[in-house]
């Protein structure tokens, strides 16, 4: 092997290697996880702004059912005439209206929380980022490899088989 001329002895032993390889994976996990918890926090800190909301809404509408209904009703059953079926025509309106009014305001805290979403958009697109960066490295030392190898090997076939 020292005969070669184009021999050149490896710098780091592949123990080496392997451990650095290692010890950079498991940074490499350690930051993408960080990256993770710091974007999850920030989207659970919006999302708890949209609750009170939410609940605010669901509160009034069950309070605004209970304290309204009955004077509501009342006054919808001397419209229709009074009476069973008057009534019954009332607590219908009146349920209707209050119906409405809660899925409005419920619907208002969905949309805040899906216009914030809290899907990790940060941490996927670096993770995507990462994805690339590593495919092409892969290919590119596949190249590298590949481009050291045949060298070595022409030469050693011409200097086995002359033609």
């Amino acid at each position: 092997m020292a005969s070669r001329s184009n021999y050149y002895p490896p710098e780091k032993s592949l123990a080496q290697v392997l451990t650095e390889f290692k010890d950079e994976l498991k940074e490499f996990g350690a930051t993408r996880i960080a990256i993770l918890r710091e974007e999850m926090g920030d989207k659970i800190a919006s999302a708890k702004g949209a609750l009170p909301a939410i609940a605010v809404g669901v509160v009034f509408g069950l309070l605004s059912v209970v304290l309204l209904s009955v004077a509501l009703v009342a006054l919808v059953a001397m419209a229709v005439g009074g009476g069973a079926r008057g009534w019954a025509a009332a607590f219908t309106i009146v349920g209707g209206i209050y119906l409405l009014t809660a899925w409005m305001t419920i619907s208002s805290g969905v949309r805040r929380l899906k216009a914030r979403g809290l899907k990790p958009e940060r941490t996927l697109r670096v993770l995507k980022q990462d994805g690339i960066w590593l495919r092409s490295e892969t290919q590119r030392s596949g190249q590298d490899a590949a481009q050291n190898v045949a060298p070595n090997v022409t030469q050693n076939v011409n200097q086995k088989w002359p033609a």
